[in-house]
């Protein structure tokens, strides 16, 4: 199995996070709405508390136009009911002119104590339909002058599309040195690019393993040419069961009402529905076995729909735990599950994995982990 280089080689455990459904991506049957599983902010909220309950280090809350809530409004609700869990949010770059974003984000960071982590989204805006290179070009200025904007007393820009010339910053200084770490996915060449120049950590959907492992070679390539090493991530989706029979049958269980034209249609209407990894995601319902399965414990039916993260792993406690530790000694350090419906599932990985693992929160660059998550482990380690 291959091997990259990390920046967190000897970090004794795995970031383990879940999933906010703040997109209305939450049901009991996929494909089929219900009312009291719909994008809210009661119900969004729970599943955070809930994670938190369960031991999850930090979760990632979504960002869309269709459907669904403001992300950072919603973060920054989460701020004075949760304690230890860290909150990744998704930001759109270019959707709030840059030094307002780092002035938004300065302030989530004060109010979580330092548990804000961000995850760079590149997409396009409603009504837009720009050339990857402009799209990405765009979230790099974004990310340079956030960086600026935490670092320096001064702002001096001159980009494709930004231009500011001595702006001054006070006091946008978020509570973490430098700024939260910047979590990023994508795989076009611009992609890897701007993730291998500025980001902490490469997140990547599922795909077979070997796959994977050529994502992960590839941004590590573009890094070592800026000196820099990344931490890597895997989003996706989980089905944990007591034997490898039950999680199998509850997979088929949630897709039983799926209607192919209604679960289209919901995979259209996202903005990155006709991305490069979208149509990664595709491919794997493609190859698949005639069960679904691309590789042992891995289930593409959750892409049938939903954009984005299109596949499950599916297994007994003992089967997950060796598919997470496979993941790892490849150099994952990171892990977003979720799965339908999102609170049930949090109480069924969390009773059944998460005391077998060690969980930390992934050390900052500048050498300082968030306050209010220590990165000690929480589970015992111990595979029972």
């Amino acid at each position: 199995m291959t091997v990259v280089p990390v920046t967190s080689p000897d970090l004794e455990g795995a970031e383990v996070s879940w999933f906010a459904a703040l997109c209305s991506d939450d049901y009991q049957f996929l494909g089929v709405p219900e009312g009291h599983l719909r994008s809210s902010w009661e119900h969004c909220s729970n599943i955070v508390k809930t994670a938190e309950r369960q031991g999850f280090r930090n979760i990632l809350c979504p960002s869309s136009y269709q459907v669904g809530q403001d992300t950072l409004s919603f973060v920054a609700g989460c701020a004075p009911i949760t304690e230890t869990i860290n909150l990744l949010a998704a930001v759109r770059c270019g959707e709030m002119q840059p030094i307002m974003l780092a002035r938004t984000i300065a302030t989530l960071d004060h109010m979580l104590k330092g548990r804000l982590t961000v995850n760079i989204i590149s997409s396009d805006f409603p009504g837009e339909q720009a050339e990857s290179g402009y799209r990405y070009q765009r979230s790099r200025e974004v990310v340079e002058i956030l960086k600026q904007a935490w670092t320096r007393d001064e702002i001096s820009y001159q980009g494709e599309v930004y231009r500011f010339d001595g702006l001054t910053t006070d006091p946008a200084k978020p509570y973490q040195t430098g700024g939260p770490l910047l979590y990023f996915g994508g795989y076009s060449p611009p992609a890897l690019e701007l993730c291998g120049q500025h980001c902490d950590v490469y997140l990547m959907w599922p795909e077979r393993m070997e796959e994977l492992a050529g994502r992960m070679q590839a941004v590590h390539a573009v890094a070592e040419r800026y000196d820099r090493t990344l931490d890597y991530g895997l989003r996706v989706h989980m089905i944990v069961r007591d034997t490898e029979q039950e999680a199998r049958e509850y997979a088929d269980y949630i897709v039983s009402k799926l209607d192919d034209d209604q679960g289209k249609a919901i995979r259209e209407r996202a903005l990155d529905a006709k991305s490069l990894g979208v149509s990664h995601q595709a491919k794997n319902r493609e190859i698949a076995d005639d069960d679904g399965y691309i590789e042992s414990g891995l289930w593409t039916g959750v892409g049938r729909a939903r954009s984005g993260c299109g596949a499950a792993l599916v297994g007994s406690t003992d089967q997950i735990l060796s598919k997470i530790e496979q993941y790892q000694k490849m150099g994952i350090r990171a892990f977003i599950f979720s799965g339908y419906p999102h609170l049930e599932e949090a109480e069924h990985f969390g009773t059944r994995v998460m005391p077998e693992l060690k969980t930390v929160s992934l050390p900052h660059a500048y050498g300082r982990v968030p306050a209010a998550t220590p990165a000690t482990p929480l589970g015992n380690g111990v595979r029972r």
